[in-house]
């Protein structure tokens, strides 16, 4: 296994031009999250869709974080600030190249601390190695600091395989691992009242983008 992950990167992405989603998966599927793992400190990322029909099944979706399309996550370890140092000047670099999709706006980005993590007893697996494990999508929830859910209750959910939290100064952000089909899993998780989002995510399979198409 990688060195344990300290840290989580999210990016919670709205796609601003409804032509450019096939442009912006093959940019960050094929091109963008490959480079991030040159980087010694990232050691593992992904990143899902709300389709259409996950984003009618979100349970909470207010802004700011109501238009967006795709969450993306990078496990990162120690030494954090070497990591995202590194993590940055990639970022910068590839932009000098033209190699940066521009029709993209984040709602929510930047690095949230590990402060939990839990594993479904059927799994079998270590909740270390939950995100490791083939997923169909997840379910994210994200609220105040003082009011994540407790991760026992969200593994107890059929189709949930694991969950993490993370969590900065001003949110909470737990992201579970599911291997049932994340439409059917949405409304067996329990959202804590506040939250400011709720909902299911989808996997991304290569080449198959068209979850947009007109």
């Amino acid at each position: 296994m990688s060195a344990p992950a300290a840290v989580g990167f999210f990016s919670f992405t709205e796609i601003t031009d409804p032509a450019e989603h096939h442009a912006y998966n093959a940019w960050h599927q094929l091109d963008h999250m490959p480079e991030q793992f040159r980087i010694p400190g990232v050691v593992w990322g992904r990143r899902w869709v709300s389709t259409p029909a996950c984003r009618a099944a979100r349970a909470v979706s207010a802004p700011p974080l109501d238009p967006i399309h795709y969450v993306t996550l990078y496990l990162m370890a120690e030494p954090v600030d070497d990591t995202l140092r590194d993590f940055y000047a990639l970022g910068r670099e590839l932009s000098e190249l033209g190699r940066f999709h521009k029709h993209r706006r984040s709602h929510l980005s930047g690095p949230f601390r590990v402060t939990g993590m839990s594993a479904a007893p059927r799994v079998e697996v270590a909740a270390e190695v939950t995100p490791y494990r083939p997923d169909r999508g997840v379910h994210v929830v994200v609220t105040g600091p003082a009011v994540a859910p407790p991760l026992d209750t969200i593994v107890a959910a059929p189709g949930v395989a694991g969950a993490w939290s993370f969590a900065d100064d001003r949110r909470s952000i737990t992201v579970a691992w599911l291997d049932d089909d994340p439409l059917a899993v949405a409304p067996r998780v329990a959202v804590p009242a506040g939250a400011e989002f709720a909902g299911p995510f989808a996997a991304i399979t290569p080449w198959e983008w068209d979850w947009f198409d007109a």
